[in-house]
C-alpha cells in the first residue's frame, strides 16, 4: 500500500509510472488527496473543540468550588454541546478514514522505472537464456505419460479423494519429490537463510498484510467458519512474521516449505495438464526484509541464487524481466524463470523473485530507525526456490532415457537412487 506523504511528494511521478501497469491514477490519486485534506481539517476542527472540553470543565470545576453555580451550569451546557458537535465530528473523521483506506487498497504498487511498458507475455524482456534443450528419444513422452508408466504420481486417485488438482504422489515419485525440498532447503540454509516451518492457514490480517486481500480473495481458499484462508504461498505467512516489528538489523532472510493452496488453476486443456496447473503442489519459498538503500542489491543476488539451483539441476532456464501488464499489483519489480520442459516442447514458469519495496511494508507496519532516530518503512522480497510441479515435470520428461529416468548427481544424495526404471 502506497504511503500517503509518498504521493503528495510524487504524485505525478506516480501517474507516470503507474501507466507502465496499465492503470490511470490520476482521477483516484486526486480523489484521495481531497479527502486526506478533508480528513486534516477534520482532525483540526475535533482538536480544537477537545480543547475548549478541557478548558470549560477546568473552569466549571472553579467556578462550583466560588460558589458560582448558575455560570457553572450555564458552562456545563455550552460543554455538552460542544461534545455533541465533536461525535458528529469524530463520525465524520472514522468515514473518512474508512474511506482513504478504501482507495488506498485500490491503487497498486508503483512499478521499478525499468518495468518493460507491455499487457502480455510477448512483452516481457528476456535477460538470459542457460543450459542446452536435450536431445530426447524418438518416442519420448511428457511427464503425465512418465508419471504413469513409471508408477510415481497418480492424478486419478487424487481426483477420487479430493477433485482435479490434487495429485497422489508414490513410490520414487514421493521419494524425487521429498529430495527436492531437501535440496532447496539446504541450498537456501547454506546461503544464510534461516528455515522455517510455518502454520499453512493464516487469518484475515496477514493476508492483507502480504496484499493477497483484497485483491485475490477469489483465488484463495477461505476456511468461512474461523475466518482463516490456506496460504497460496509461504510467502504470506513468513513475511507476517514481521508484522508490527521494528527492525534492528539487516537484512532478514528467511526460507520454507509449504504447500500451496490456490482456487484458480486455469482452464481445461493440454496446458494445464499433469503437473502444469494445480490446487495444491509443494514449493520452497525464500524472504528477506531489507533496508531501501540494498534491497535492488539483494534482488539480484536473490536471482542468483535462484540461477545457481536451476544450473545444479542441469535444467535449460531462461531469466524474464516483467513487463508492466505481467507485474503483479504488489510488486515493483518482478524476474521470472522458466524452465525447458523438453517432452511438451515448452517453456515452463518455475519461479518468480520480486521487490516489492514498502507496499507490503506500509500494510505490515514493518518498520525501521534512520541514523536520526525516525521510523521508515522496510523493503520486502521474496522468490520461489523453488516451486516443485514444474521443476518435477521437466526433470523427469529431461531425464527420460531408453533405460529410464535419470537422476541429476546433485539430487543423487537426496534421492538414495540414480535412475528411475
Amino acid at each position: 500500500m502506497l504511503h500517503i506523504p509518498y504521493i503528495r511528494e510524487h504524485k505525478n511521478e506516480i501517474v507516470q509510472l503507474l501507466q507502465i501497469k496499465n492503470f490511470d491514477a490520476a482521477t483516484i490519486l486526486d480523489e484521495l488527496l481531497i479527502k486526506d485534506d478533508s480528513r486534516k481539517n477534520t482532525q483540526k476542527d475535533l482538536d480544537n473543540l477537545l480543547s475548549k472540553v478541557n478548558q470549560f470543565s477546568k473552569q466549571i470545576g472553579e467556578l462550583y468550588k466560588s460558589g458560582e453555580v448558575q455560570k457553572a451550569n450555564d458552562l456545563k451546557e455550552e460543554c455538552a454541546a460542544i461534545k455533541q458537535e465533536s461525535k458528529v465530528l469524530q463520525g465524520k473523521y472514522a468515514s473518512l478514514e474508512k474511506d482513504i483506506q478504501d482507495i488506498l487498497v485500490q491503487i497498486p504498487n508503483v512499478p521499478h522505472p525499468s518495468v518493460p511498458k507491455g499487457s502480455c507475455d510477448k512483452d516481457n524482456k528476456l535477460l538470459k537464456e542457460s543450459g542446452k534443450k536435450p536431445k530426447l528419444m524418438a518416442n519420448a513422452k511428457p511427464h503425465w505419460q512418465l508419471t504413469t508408466d513409471y508408477n510415481l504420481i497418480d492424478f486419478e486417485l487424487g481426483n477420487k479423494i479430493t477433485g482435479a488438482g490434487f495429485p497422489v504422489y508414490k513410490g520414487k515419485g514421493a521419494r524425487l519429490q521429498r529430495a527436492l525440498i531437501s535440496y532447496f532447503l539446504d541450498k537456501n540454509t547454506n546461503a544464510g537463510y534461516t528455515e522455517y516451518l510455518p502454520p499453512h492457514l493464516v487469518n484475515e490480517a496477514s493476508a492483507f498484510g502480504t496484499g493477497q486481500l483484497p485483491d485475490k480473495e477469489g483465488q484463495m481458499y477461505h476456511v468461512t467458519e474461523d475466518n482463516l484462508y490456506l496460504i497460496p504461498t509461504a510467502e504470506v505467512p513468513v513475511t507476517n512474521f514481521f508484522r508490527d516489528v521494528i527492525v534492528k538489523d539487516f537484512p532478514i532472510k528467511c526460507t520454507a516449505y509449504t504447500p500451496c493452496f490456490r482456487r484458480e488453476a486455469g482452464s481445461y486443456g493440454k496446458d494445464v495438464r499433469g503437473l502444469n496447473r494445480l490446487h495444491q503442489f509443494d514449493k520452497v519459498e525464500i524472504v528477506q526484509i531489507q533496508h531501501p538503500e540494498k534491497s535492488y542489491e539483494t534482488l539480484d543476488n536473490m536471482v542468483n541464487h535462484v540461477a545457481s539451483i536451476l544450473d545444479e539441476l542441469e535444467l535449460p532456464y531462461r531469466i524474464l524481466k516483467l513487463c508492466g501488464g505481467d507485474l503483479s499489483f504488489t510488486s515493483a519489480l518482478t524476474f521470472d524463470f522458466e524452465v525447458y520442459s523438453a517432452g511438451q516442447d515448452k517453456w515452463l514458469e518455475v519461479s518468480s523473485v520480486s521487490n516489492f519495496e514498502s507496499y507490503q511494508a506500509n500494510r505490515l507496519k514493518l518498520r525501521y530507525k534512520d541514523k536520526n532516530g525516525k521510523t521508515k518503512f522496510c523493503h520486502t522480497l521474496n522468490g520461489s526456490a523453488l516451486a516443485l510441479p514444474r521443476i518435477f515435470a521437466a526433470l523427469i520428461e529431461n531425464n527420460q532415457t531408453e533405460k529410464g529416468i535419470e537422476i541429476p548427481k546433485v539430487l543423487q544424495k537426496y534421492t538414495g537412487f540414480e535412475i528411475i526404471e
